[in-house]
């Protein structure tokens, strides 16, 4: 991680890139355990985790509550789950729906291309600003 207010927002971005690149790999394994008898999805949370953590620091102020978070530790990371580990529709007891997994994935990989495009964004800009 860079450690500048420059780069606070570029920290938080790097944390959701990474976040999204677990889900998606969390959901292709998903897809690949599709047909294993009482295999249980998993989904990542990250979006919960963020709000989360903004809503426990003192300022009211978005760039101050973002330049206070710890991009360091485990707090801000995606959070691996067992979605609706008690509820399953086939007889199997399995619990993934191919056609939902693919659509996830699908969105996942909208959401990192989106997130790695900010950042490229960022970068830019500084490399603007220095005149590199």
């Amino acid at each position: 991680m860079l450690r500048s207010d420059a780069f606070d927002y570029i920290n938080v971005l790097d944390k959701a890139a990474d976040a999204s690149w677990l889900r998606q790999t969390v959901i292709s394994n998903n897809l690949a355990n599709a047909t294993t008898p009482t295999y249980k999805r998993k989904d990542v949370h990250f979006q919960d985790v963020l709000l989360d953590e903004l809503s426990k620091t003192k300022y009211s102020n978005l760039d101050q509550a973002v330049k206070s978070l710890d991009y360091n530790g485990d707090d801000l990371n995606g959070q691996l789950y067992t979605d609706a580990e008690g509820y399953s529709y086939r007889i199997d007891k399995n619990n993934v729906d191919v056609d939902t997994e693919n659509v996830e994935l699908a969105s996942e990989q909208l959401r990192y291309q989106a997130l790695t495009t900010a950042v490229t964004g960022e970068f830019s800009r500084f490399k603007i600003v220095t005149g590199s």
